[in-house]
């Protein structure tokens, strides 16, 4: 990866036109070809980039223009300008000014994103503690398969009935439609009806609950640091 601060000008062409005028910005290029432009703001965002795979060609400043008798000079000196081309022949310009620093580094591969609290390690989690979900539920199958998908628990409550529980990290309306139409098929199979559905989420949205509730659906707002066993709720003081 190269890192370089310095005053620039950046002019793009293709399906539109865009510029930016001489500012100190910082160029990011970046192994796998791609090239952005970043200010001091716009958190993560580049004001204008190309993305991968692109060409770069580094050429050689053009020469000062002697100004007009009477007039003075426009603009600043270039030190180098950068043409940038996309597979689709758009362009990204970059006359460069004053350079205050210029640095490669070797990232080597990176080993990925590694989430924590996903739908898989709750699932997981659920799976081995299902009485956090409910009194007196046992576990009969994780991933109980139904025509339109796999249930994430089927399970059995106290009474020794059916329930399905469908796992969200973030619980909208789209799973508790999920959780329905599991429901509304294992209902029509004679060995387990009446089965019961229990939509479980680490956050419930409104509308979501409400679509819930209305459908007789119970929700459960499930607590991940607690599963995990770092934190007891027993020891908080509020």
């Amino acid at each position: 990866m190269r890192l370089l601060i310095a005053r620039c000008q950046v002019d793009y062409a293709g399906r539109l036109t865009a510029h930016l005028p001489m500012a100190t910005r910082l160029i990011l290029v970046k192994a796998d070809g791609s090239v952005s432009i970043h200010a001091d703001d716009r958190a993560y965002k580049p004001l204008n980039w190309m993305s991968p795979p692109c060409r770069l060609t580094e050429k050689p400043a053009p020469p000062v223009p002697e100004p007009l008798p009477g007039s003075a000079v426009v603009g600043e000196p270039l030190t180098a300008v950068w043409e940038v081309r996309g597979r689709d022949g758009d362009t990204l310009q970059i006359s460069i000014g004053e350079v205050f620093s210029d640095s490669s580094h070797d990232l080597g591969i990176d080993p990925g994103l590694v989430k924590d609290g996903v739908e898989a390690h709750l699932q997981a989690l659920l799976a081995e503690h299902p009485g956090s979900i409910a009194p007196g539920l046992s576990l009969v199958r994780r991933e109980h398969p139904t025509p339109v998908g796999p249930v994430d628990l089927l399970c059995r409550d106290a009474d020794d009935a059916y329930v399905i529980v469908e796992i969200k990290r973030r619980g909208e309306i789209d799973g508790v439609e999920q959780l329905t139409r599991y429901r509304e098929l294992l209902n029509r199979d004679a060995l387990l009806a009446p089965v019961r559905g229990i939509f479980a989420a680490q956050s419930i949205t409104k509308q979501a609950r409400t679509l819930a509730e209305d459908r007789g659906l119970a929700c459960v707002l499930v607590d991940y640091d607690v599963l995990r066993g770092l934190d007891d709720p027993g020891s908080r003081l509020f």
